[in-house]
Formats: structure tokens, C-alpha cells, sequence
């Protein structure tokens, strides 16, 4: 009896409150009447986000205001009907008759906002009411339970009595709305009693017929599920007098009803076609009353309800079939706007609960087909299902998104069905093994084979027959955006599958024919005058034929071209924008570019082992090579039309693959075609940090000229990783003189390469942005460029002493003393170099270096040296720092003062 008790319990309380949201609605309904009154009908054209039913115009209460009859008459005023208070405006004002005048200014005046109800108000005329209807329902309950404990009531009269109990509150609650004009008070919302009663009825029956079967035992299955079926259907229908708490309590109770009625062997087929008719009960009080919140439980409950029995084998495939093919059929013919009996639709627009209805069938089709592993019946239901929604969206454009659903899920079938299956079974000798069943080729593959070729050109032909129609740009946008995207993807999926992403020229042909219809349209579509629309679409068909013809390139040559192909596509859709100022052209390129950094970064050799040893020309020129000059000729075609995100993408992507393009080809070269070794060398290191150092330098220029952000930040960051590399790398990890290393011949070896060469282009880089960027930012990288040199000399003077290897070598009298012979020499040539070219910087540079010498003479040649060698060491010394002051004082300085001179003259 506890389960009873509950069940009845909550149901009531579910009553109740689907009963308190009638309030809500009389409220507005009242107040709009009491607004409109004498306004011409309400109609609605669409499903309104307001849930307002079609309004009819409202009997007036009390009779108008009309004018009297005049005392003396003229002969033509018999004639003359009076004037109705709605059209007063159109009559003209009679001056004799001053009360005809008042009655026209009248609908002038605003009406007078009603006044709030007071605290009494709503108790004495809501809150008593919906405590009333709640206490019936409870009433009821505690009598039947009193008369359970007490013994008095067997379990048949308890049935009895509750359905007698919810019969009464039905006809009650009937008798109090056909005598609603009692309490209609229209300046007070008050609570809508003969709902709540009804309510109430339905509560009690609902919770009568399942206790009579769940707890007594008294029905079948069958007979429970009918009379459940019977009592929410029946609401649903009280529902179109009573308001829309009542069709709430309906609807949830018939889905609800198959749960709560259950047996050992569930038949679907007698529960899809129960559905069918819940749900076209629904639809049909959604269209008369126009309430959106109606359509969307009705399609949630019937998405829910597809469910329950994928997984239970090929049987199951027929009713899940017929459930989501009914459940089309009902929301095109009722729910769907412009379309035989739906709502009238806004020319031009996209209703959501439209698209909503036929998208939410197509994943139910969609799950049946992935549940069944594509069986035959389940792709035959959901080509059908694909075929009606193009049909209706033709014909109503509201649905129009429903084709973007569509297009969605045909990829999502296709792609899946390529990942799920067995590559094995189509490539084994002389077919498949005995007793295995038919042979994928000849069953799955063909099927899909002839399902793709009729999503392909129906989806293609219809995307371009739609341009053109529509008021709108979007509807010709989704039309043609479906019509290229579906095709791609099914050549995709079919290629995965049946080519397994290996050389296939059939394939390549097929894409190569898509490209031709792609272009084809391209050219039809921009002769044709402009209408909304018409060119993001024939972009997005120029589009589709790069994507093709990318696609074919792919197919046709070896995996690594696909990276190639993705690059050049790219360029193409660069260049598309330029021809159709399209922003998402722009983004298209940009994303393209980053799917090929993706591609990149699972594979850095894009061939595997098949890059080749072969120097320079090998499989990474073309892999880094080609996409890098497309992505620089996208961003120059890009930059005419403005700096923006999608730029600033594509030239971070060139200049990525540039930087990778010339790190990985000396890897390559380096390492014998090993670019993943771990270690690294003089040489490679050297090549690295002259390599950065030069396209640094090239990026400073650009960035000059272009102005872009990402070329200045590129040029940094090439210039931080050079200067990392030659602190870490050339000064320790590949130090000649730290660790065991051959340096080569005398003058021409490795500290050319790794110490002289990227000692004049860090110079040339300090010169690149002098003046262009802050005063310690080039004097940092002309010291590291003076350090380099400095290190060259030093090295080259131990490699002239010690031969090729001089690492841990004892330094010797006479090195010394060539060191800081060497060291004055290169400070005297910075000097000169300084007065020549009037470059202060070098003048400086030249006064650190011999500074250095004179330290070097102090605390190293006088303790270290002997004899005629410290002797000489320091007499050279002494020679050089007088000539250098000679210089200063006859030449810099004197100069300096000749310039000056004529200047205080003219002071």
C-alpha cells in the first residue's frame, strides 16, 4: 500500500503544479484580450519563442459606446449606419455630434495599466484554489488508505472508487468551464479553476489504472498499456479547452506510460505505433494552439524513445525503422513551417523547431544504422530519411538547417563505417575465406558505393539548383557549403576504405571528375547576376574544386604529397579571396595551413623512411619546401586585403616551415639522413645559428616594409635562438678547445664556419636593426658579434700552434705573445674601420678589445712570459696604444673640431 500511496502522491503534486502554470497563461491571455480588445485577430506565421496561441478577438463585455440618435434628423441620416468604435479612426468627426468625436479620439488613449492584486486578492483568489485542487487529489488518497487500514475496502472496491473519484473531478471540473463566465472577472487574473479540477481527474486515473495493475494485479500488460494510452490522449485533448498544463500532464504521461507498463518480451512494433499516434496527437494540439514548448518535449520524448533495442540484432532494425520514419513523416506534415500543414514561415528565414524536427529523425536513423552495422535495411531507411529532408527543405526553406544536419550525418556514416572496418577481408587472395558470408566487396563496400554516388550528386546538384531562391544569404550559403562538404568527405571515406590511404588512380579520376563539377559550377554561378548569397557560394565551390583537385594530387602520388596538396590548396583559397572578398576564405586558408603544421607534427620526415640521404634534394624539400613558398605567396595575396587572424596564422606558418625546412635539411646532411639523432656537432650547430642569424635578418627587413607583428616576432625569436646557441652551443657544447674536436686545415676548417661567418652576419644583424629598435637590443648582438670574432682569432691562432685538434693544449711563450699580437692588430683594424666609416660603435669596439689586450699584457704575458718575449710583447704594446692616441688627437678629434669651428663663427 506504500507504493500506492506514493505513486498517487506524486502524481498529484505533478497535477498541481502543471495546474499553477494555467495561472501564468490566463494571466497573459487576459491581459493581451484586455489590450487587444477591438485590435484585429492575432495571427501566427511561425513557431513564437512565446508559446501565444492564435488569438480570436474578444466578445466586449459591456456594449459600446455609440452615438445618440440626433434630434433633428436630415434626410440622408437614416441611411447612414453608426460608426463602430474599432474603425472610429477612419470616420471623420461630425461637429454637430460632439459625442461621435469623443468616441473616435478614444482608441487614441492608452489604456490604463491594471492594478497589481493586492495580498487578499491572491489568497482569496489563487492560492485557495490551487491548495483546493492539490487537496482533492490528497483527499482522495487518505480516504482510500483510512479505508484500507481500517479493513473496510476490499482491493477491487478500491480501484472502483478511485476511478469513480477521478470521473467526478473530470465532470466537476467540465460543468465549472462550461460555467466559467461566473467567476470571468477580466481586470482580475484569478486561477483557472476547471483546469485544475480536470488536472486533478487525470492524476487520479492515471494512478488508478497503474495501481490496478502494478499492485493488485487486475490488468494485463496489454489492457494497462491501452488504458494508460487511452487517459493521456484524452488529456492531451482536454488540453485544447483547458490550456497547456493539462497537455504537459498528457504528453508526459503516454511516453511515460511504456515504461511504467512493461513485460518479459517487449514488443516494439506495438510500442512505435502507440508513439506514432502520441506523437501525432501531440503535433497536431502544437499546430492548432502554436505552443514551441509542445513541439520540442514531443520531439525529445520520441529522440528518447529511439533508443531503448538498438542492440538487440537484426530484428530490431524493421520498428526502429518505422518509429523514426513516422516520426519524420509527422513533423514534416505539422511542425515544419511553409510545408503542407505547418506554420506559415517567414520568407528567408531559418526556424529552429523546423530544423529541429527533421534533424532529430536523422540521428535516430543514424544510430540505427551505426547500432546495425550498417545493414542494408538501415541505410535504405536513412538514404530515404536524407532524400525527404532535402524534398522538404527545397520546399521550405525554415528547414533549411536541417540540410547542414543532414550533410553532417551522411560524413559521420561514411567516415565511420571507413574506420570500423576490416581492411583484411578486401585485400585476401582469391576473396574471403569459406563459411565467413558474402564478400565485403560485393555486399557493404557496393552498397556504400551506391549510397555515396546518390548523397554526392544529390546533395551536388540540389546545392547548386538552390542558388539563387532564397531572399536570404544564409540559406544559399548552407546549400552550397552541404554540396561540396559531402561530396569530399564520401571520396574521403570511400578512398580510407577500399584503397586503404594507399596510390589509387581510379580514385584520383573520381576526385579529378568532382573538381570539374566543382569548377563548372564556379564559372556558371559568377556569370550570373548578383543575388544574396551567390558569392560566398561560388567561392565555396571554387573552393571545393581545390579541394578536389588537392584530393587527386593525394590519391595519385605517393602519402607524402597529401602535405603538398593541403599547402597548395592554401595558395588557391588565398587567391579565391582575393578574386571574392570573403572572410571566411580567409579562414579557411588559415585552417588549412594549420591542418599541415598538424600533419607536420606527426610525421616531421613526411615520408617516413623514405626520405632519402641524398643532400638538399630529398623528400623534405619538397615536404617543407613547396608548403612553405605557398603559404608565403598565400600571406602576400592575403596582406592586400588587411592584416588580420587568418594572416597572421599563414605567416606564422611560413615562417615555421621555412625555419624548419633549412634546421632539418642540415639534420639531414649532417646526420647521413638521420635527422632524429640525438647528438649534435660543430657543424650542424654552426649551420643552425648561421642560418638563423641570415632569415633573422631577412625578417627584419621584412617587418620593416609589412609592419606585421608576426615578422617581428620571428625575427626575436630566431635572434634569442641564435644567441641561446652560441652561448650553449658553440662556446661549450662543440668547444674546440674543451672538448676533442677537428677542426680542419690551417684556414680554411670548422672555426670559419662555427666562429668567422656567424661573427659577420650577428654584425650584420646589429646593423639590420640599428636605429629601428632600442639602443641595447643592437649593442647586445654587435658584443656577441665581437665575441664571436674575438673567439675566432683565439682559436684560429691555437689551431695554427697545435694543429686541428688543440683541445687541454699547453699554451706556449710564443702563442701568447702572437695572441696578443693578434688581439691589438684586430683592435687597430676595428679603430680604423671606425674612423673610415664614422661608426662610433666600432670605435668602441676597438677600445674593448685592446682593453682587454692591456689586461691580457698585465696579468697574463708578465707572468707567463720571459725573456724577449715579454720583452717584445710589451714594446708592441706600448707602440700601438701611442699610435692609437696619435689617431684620436690628429684625426677623430681634430675633425671634429674643423666641423665645429665654422658653426661659433657664424654664433
Amino acid at each position: 500500500m506504500f507504493d500506492f500511496d506514493f505513486i498517487a502522491l506524486v502524481v498529484a503534486i505533478v497535477a498541481f503544479f502543471f495546474a499553477r502554470k494555467a495561472r501564468n497563461e490566463v494571466r497573459i491571455l487576459r491581459a493581451r484580450l484586455d489590450a487587444l480588445e477591438g485590435a484585429p485577430p492575432v495571427v501566427a506565421t511561425t513557431w513564437s519563442a512565446t508559446d501565444t496561441p492564435p488569438l480570436a478577438p474578444r466578445q466586449p463585455t459591456a456594449a459600446p459606446v455609440t452615438p445618440p440618435p440626433s434630434t433633428s434628423p436630415s434626410p440622408s441620416s437614416p441611411q447612414q449606419p453608426s460608426p463602430p468604435p474599432v474603425a472610429a479612426p477612419a470616420i471623420p468627426a461630425v461637429a454637430s455630434t460632439p459625442r461621435v468625436t469623443e468616441t473616435v479620439k478614444k482608441p487614441e488613449t492608452p489604456l490604463p495599466a491594471a492594478p497589481r492584486p493586492s495580498f487578499e486578492e491572491r489568497i482569496g483568489t489563487r492560492w485557495v484554489v490551487w491548495v483546493g485542487g492539490l487537496t482533492l487529489a490528497l483527499g482522495g488518497l487518505f480516504m482510500v488508505r483510512y479505508s484500507i487500514e481500517a479493513g473496510l475496502l476490499g482491493p477491487e472496491v478500491r480501484v472502483l472508487l478511485g476511478g469513480l473519484f477521478a470521473l467526478a473531478l473530470l465532470a466537476v471540473g467540465e460543468f465549472a468551464r462550461r460555467k466559467e463566465s461566473l467567476s470571468s472577472i477580466a481586470p482580475l487574473p484569478i486561477a483557472n479553476i476547471p483546469a485544475i479540477l480536470t488536472a486533478a481527474g487525470t492524476a487520479v486515473a492515471f494512478a488508478t489504472i497503474y495501481a490496478a495493475y502494478a499492485l493488485y494485479d487486475f490488468l494485463v500488460p496489454g489492457t494497462a498499456f491501452v488504458l494508460l494510452g487511452i487517459v493521456a490522449m484524452a488529456t492531451m485533448a482536454a488540453a485544447l479547452l483547458h490550456g497547456p498544463a493539462l497537455a504537459g500532464l498528457g504528453l508526459v504521461g503516454a511516453f511515460v506510460t511504456p515504461m511504467l507498463v512493461s513485460s518479459g518480451k517487449p514488443d516494439y512494433w506495438a510500442l512505435y505505433i502507440y508513439l506514432a499516434f502520441v506523437s501525432a496527437a501531440a503535433f497536431a494540439l502544437a499546430r492548432m494552439r502554436m505552443w514551441r514548448w509542445l513541439v520540442l518535449t514531443t520531439i525529445a520524448f520520441t529522440t528518447f524513445w529511439t533508443l531503448p533495442g538498438l542492440e538487440s540484432g537484426p530484428a530490431m532494425i524493421a520498428p526502429h525503422v518505422f518509429h523514426v520514419i513516422a516520426c519524420f513523416v509527422l513533423a514534416s506534415l505539422m511542425v515544419v513551417c511553409g510545408f503542407m500543414y505547418g506554420p506559415t514561415a517567414e520568407p528567408g528565414r531559418i526556424e529552429g523547431i523546423s530544423s529541429a524536427a527533421l534533424g532529430t529523425s536523422l540521428f535516430g536513423a543514424t544510430m540505427i544504422v551505426l547500432a546495425s552495422r550498417h545493414a542494408d535495411l538501415a541505410m535504405i531507411a536513412f538514404a530515404l530519411l536524407v532524400a525527404g529532408t532535402l524534398f522538404v527543405a527545397w520546399y521550405a526553406q525554415a528547414a533549411t538547417a536541417a540540410v547542414a544536419a543532414a550533410a553532417g550525418f551522411v560524413a559521420a556514416v561514411f567516415l565511420l563505417w571507413a574506420i570500423q572496418g576490416n581492411p583484411d577481408l578486401l585485400v585476401l587472395p582469391g576473396g574471403p575465406l569459406p563459411g565467413i558470408g558474402m564478400s565485403p566487396i560485393e555486399g557493404s563496400v557496393t552498397t556504400h558505393l551506391v549510397s555515396a554516388a546518390v548523397f554526392g550528386l544529390g546533395f551536388g546538384i540540389l546545392g547548386f539548383l538552390a542558388q539563387g531562391r532564397a531572399v536570404s544569404a544564409i540559406i544559399p550559403v548552407i546549400w552550397a557549403a552541404c554540396a561540396t562538404f559531402v561530396p569530399i568527405a564520401l571520396l574521403i571515406a570511400l578512398y580510407a576504405r577500399i584503397a586503404h590511404l594507399d596510390r589509387s588512380i581510379p580514385f584520383a579520376i573520381l576526385a579529378v571528375v568532382i573538381a570539374a563539377g566543382f569548377a563548372a559550377a564556379t564559372e556558371l554561378l559568377s556569370k550570373r547576376e548578383q543575388r544574396p548569397g551567390l558569392a560566398i557560394s561560388t567561392a565555396l565551390f571554387a573552393t571545393g574544386a581545390l579541394g578536389a583537385m588537392a584530393l587527386a594530387l593525394t590519391f595519385a602520388l605517393e602519402k607524402g604529397w597529401l602535405t603538398i596538396a593541403l599547402a597548395l590548396m592554401t595558395l588557391g583559397t588565398a587567391w579565391i579571396s582575393m578574386q571574392r572578398p570573403i572572410p571566411f576564405l580567409r579562414w579557411l586558408a588559415a585552417i588549412l595551413a594549420a591542418i599541415v603544421c598538424a600533419r607536420m607534427a606527426d610525421e616531421p620526415r613526411v615520408v617516413g623512411d623514405l626520405v632519402g640521404t641524398t643532400p638538399i634534394f630529398n623528400w623534405l624539400l619538397w615536404g617543407y619546401g613547396v608548403p612553405a613558398a605557398s603559404f608565403w605567396g598565400a600571406a602576400v595575396l592575403m596582406r592586400r586585403r588587411g592584416d588580420d587572424a587568418p594572416l597572421r596564422m599563414v605567416e606564422s606558418a611560413a615562417i615555421l616551415f621555412t625555419v624548419l625546412l633549412v634546421f632539418l635539411e642540415i639534420r639531414h646532411y649532417v646526420n647521413g639522413g638521420d635527422v632524429y639523432r640525438f647528438n649534435s656537432d660543430l657543424v650542424e650547430i654552426a649551420l643552425q645559428v648561421c642560418s638563423a642569424l641570415a632569415m633573422a635578418i631577412g625578417l627584419e627587413r621584412l617587418r620593416i616594409r609589412s609592419g606585421s607583428v608576426i615578422h617581428n616576432a620571428g625575427a626575436l625569436l630566431l635572434t634569442l635562438y641564435s644567441g641561446l646557441a652560441t652561448l650553449g652551443g658553440l662556446l661549450f657544447i662543440a668547444n674546440p678547445n674543451i672538448w676533442r674536436i677537428d677542426v680542419g686545415g690551417p684556414v680554411f676548417n670548422l672555426l670559419l664556419l662555427g666562429y668567422a661567418l656567424p661573427a659577420v652576419l650577428t654584425l650584420l644583424l646589429s646593423y639590420a636593426v640599428a636605429g629601428r629598435r632600442k639602443p641595447a637590443y643592437a649593442n647586445t648582438i654587435a658584443a656577441g658579434a665581437l665575441l664571436l670574432a674575438l673567439t675566432y682569432v683565439t682559436f684560429e691562432i691555437r689551431r695554427i700552434y697545435h694543429g686541428p685538434v688543440f683541445s687541454n693544449a699547453r699554451v706556449l711563450d710564443a702563442e701568447q705573445y702572437t695572441l696578443s699580437v693578434a688581439w691589438l692588430v684586430f683592435g687597430v683594424v676595428l679603430l680604423a674601420a671606425g674612423l673610415i666609416f664614422s661608426s662610433q660603435r666600432a670605435r668602441l669596439a676597438s677600445a674593448v678589445v685592446i682593453g682587454l689586450t692591456v689586461l691580457k699584457a698585465f696579468l697574463v704575458d708578465m707572468s707567463s712570459l720571459t725573456g724577449v718575449w715579454r720583452a717584445l710583447s710589451f714594446m708592441c704594446l706600448g707602440l700601438v696604444l701611442v699610435a692609437i692616441g696619435y689617431l684620436y688627437q690628429r684625426i677623430l678629434f681634430s675633425r671634429r673640431k674643423t666641423q665645429a669651428t665654422p658653426v661659433e663663427e657664424t654664433q
